[in-house]
């Protein structure tokens, strides 16, 4: 699939996204894959939040569906989760009907790279596992962590990984290297880059607005 090309499926389609991945969402436009006038964000990491990524994901799905009749929702099956009411991301989505889909992965980690290659980039090591987003929003994901909490998850690990495919390690290294310093000395984790595309993005998208056009022909044709 070429970068530059536009997925023809997506043209009618609104796109809703965490706005861990807007750097990402926003090359996409960039580079005239996506409409840039459509696509809508919520804040980062509210998953830590799920009363307010569900207000959240409600009123920008709602600004989504006003200027199109069918959405994408770019967020994984486990970023919202509220235990008390038994709900996950799809059975939030549910209540608007058909005319959404919601990429097919786990998360914002999978939406860029699958579990397979995943597992070929670590080798044996257990790997945390980070987005450029994660890092640029480190100080509001885990506001509410303590010592305790950081303690507990990751130094259970023996690494952690960015997946970058826009360069931001090496940019955050250059202009705030203070920042890249203190979040590994509180993770008591090295972090490394690992350079990936954007093509699995893409075709999670390009799926997704698939579904929608066979689902909107499907009813044409009833």
């Amino acid at each position: 699939m070429n970068e530059h090309a536009p997925c023809p499926s997506l043209d009618g389609c609104s796109i809703v996204a965490c706005g861990t991945l807007r750097r990402e969402m926003r090359r996409l436009a960039d580079t005239g894959f996506l409409n840039s006038n459509r696509m809508f964000f919520t804040a980062p990491g509210l998953h830590e939040w799920p009363k307010q990524l569900e207000k959240q994901l409600v009123r920008q799905t709602q600004k989504a569906r006003a200027v199109s009749e069918r959405v994408v929702v770019v967020f994984g099956e486990k970023c919202y989760l509220d235990f008390d009411a038994g709900v996950d991301t799809d059975a939030l989505l549910a209540r608007f009907g058909k005319e959404f889909a919601r990429v097919r992965a786990k998360n914002c980690v999978d939406i860029l790279a699958d579990v397979e290659t995943r597992n070929r980039i670590a080798g044996d090591a257990k790997t945390y596992w980070l987005t450029p987003g994660w890092l640029e929003h480190w100080d509001a994901i885990f506001k509410d962590w303590d010592a305790a909490m950081a303690n507990e998850t990751f130094p259970a690990h023996e690494k952690a990984i960015v997946l970058d495919a826009m360069g931001y390690f090496d940019e955050m290294l250059e202009t705030t290297p203070e920042k890249m310093l203190r979040i590994c000395d509180w993770m008591k984790l090295e972090i490394e880059p690992y350079t990936v595309s954007l093509e699995r993005l893409k075709k999670l998208l390009c799926e997704c607005a698939q579904r929608l056009e066979n689902h909107h022909a499907g009813r044409s044709h009833r």
